[in-house]
């Protein structure tokens, strides 16, 4: 049989997704699983956006769009920067993708060469240093540790960059963690920045609008205009907007590396759906309610988990400011053995006790990059959320 490539030897798929296909198995076997494993919203798409793709498609509008979007999109993707974050994007220092991993996907596809060095804060969305791995890159990693906040710190970052370095990555509010970075922190990272000029910068805001108790969020290039020319602001209406099923996500950036990212897309898939696109318009124009109404959800239940976890015996579970996932250290509940026997000596071995014990399914901290933590989810409705924490519990009560 003809080989495949070596470079499949370097992208493992993504643990959240191994989690999540187990979940699956068990529940097809008649097993009451309950999954804390992926970030989608449990809201539905606001009706004014299914409306708007349905009109589109009633108007014949089902041909190829424009590789970059369509002009329809990038417009409202212009306003909804300058409404958020004060950023002024000509139209063809914008870009639409299939999702905003896309849009990263793009980015180092067409910067980075094997051997430069990809600068990500630890604990991180594994994505970043996959797809860094599949180029031939080198993920350096910058530990930002719960005593921190899972913030990370100017300093370190300034210590992680060598004349190798093509990239900082941050994602704002963070995906495990929930972390977000005020305007002054960003600040500091910013004149960080400044002193290396041979640095693109991503700020992955795809949880921007997901904050809490008045938190405000904000972006490297609204805080730092000086480093506008060579950051790449990436976002999109997945999480904001419950359409991850969609896959629309746009960047903003310096007009030669928007070009240089469509080519790369040319290559891979082309335009993106012109009904999602015309989805997409809607959400960022129309009615925002729905965000409002997720925010107080995913708030109420952020309490609610992170005051459950807390009451678990050899659980720490910090409080974040945004997105909806909680970031639980669970050392205290290493070395010990379960009700069903099973000595647990990592997270991922807490992770699948407590899944094939109490049949709930979370991922282990060591797939993004931080040991012994889990990543929670909330992106699911309160019972539940309430089930699961039971059932969590129950768990722990057993360790011995």
């Amino acid at each position: 049989m003809p080989a495949l490539a070596e470079r499949l030897n370097r992208v493992p798929v993504a643990a959240s997704v191994q989690m999540t296909i187990k979940a699956r198995a068990l529940r097809a076997e008649g097993k009451n699983v309950i999954s804390l494993t992926i970030g989608e919203p449990n809201f539905a798409t606001p009706p004014h956006a299914v409306e708007a793709a349905h009109q589109a498609a009633l108007r014949g509008e089902t041909k190829y769009p424009p590789q970059d979007g369509t002009p329809a999109l990038k417009a409202a993707v212009q306003r909804k920067f300058k409404r958020d974050s004060g950023l002024d994007y000509a139209l063809d220092e914008i870009c639409v993708s299939n999702g905003g991993k896309q849009c990263i996907y793009n980015a180092l596809m067409a910067t980075v060469d094997p051997g430069d060095e990809v600068v990500i804060p630890v604990p991180y969305w594994s994505a970043y240093s996959l797809m860094t791995e599949l180029m031939g890159g080198v993920p350096v990693f910058v530990t930002c540790p719960q005593n921190n906040g899972f913030k990370p710190r100017a300093e370190d970052i300034e210590a992680a960059i060598t004349p190798k370095t093509k990239w900082l990555m941050l994602n704002n509010p963070n995906n495990p963690t929930g972390a977000a970075c005020s305007a002054a922190e960003m600040r500091a990272i910013a004149d960080v920045m400044v002193k290396h000029p041979h640095v693109w910068i991503m700020s992955d805001d795809m949880y921007e609008h997901l904050v809490f108790d008045g938190f405000q969020h904000a972006t490297i290039a609204q805080v730092a205009p000086e480093l506008r020319d060579r950051t790449l602001t990436v976002s999109g209406v997945s999480k904001t907007y419950a359409m991850t099923g969609w896959r629309i996500g746009f960047a903003g950036g310096p007009k030669n590396l928007i070009k240089a990212m469509v080519n790369m897309q040319g290559q891979v898939s082309a335009g993106v759906s012109t009904v999602g696109q015309a989805a997409a318009v809607a959400a960022l124009d129309g009615p925002q309610d729905g965000v409002q109404e997720q925010i107080v959800a995913y708030k109420r239940r952020r309490d609610f988990v992170v005051a459950a976890l807390n009451q678990c015996p050899g659980i720490n579970c910090h409080n974040p400011e945004g997105a909806f996932y909680v970031f639980p250290n669970i050392a205290g509940c290493l070395g010990k053995t379960t009700a069903g026997g099973r000595l647990l000596d990592t997270d991922l071995d807490f992770c699948m006790a407590l899944l094939e014990e109490q049949l709930v399914a979370t991922v282990h901290g060591a797939a993004y990059g931080m040991s012994p933590y889990l990543r929670i989810s909330t992106a699911t409705d309160d019972a539940a959320l309430a089930d699961a924490c039971q059932r969590i519990r129950i768990f722990c009560d057993g360790l011995h």
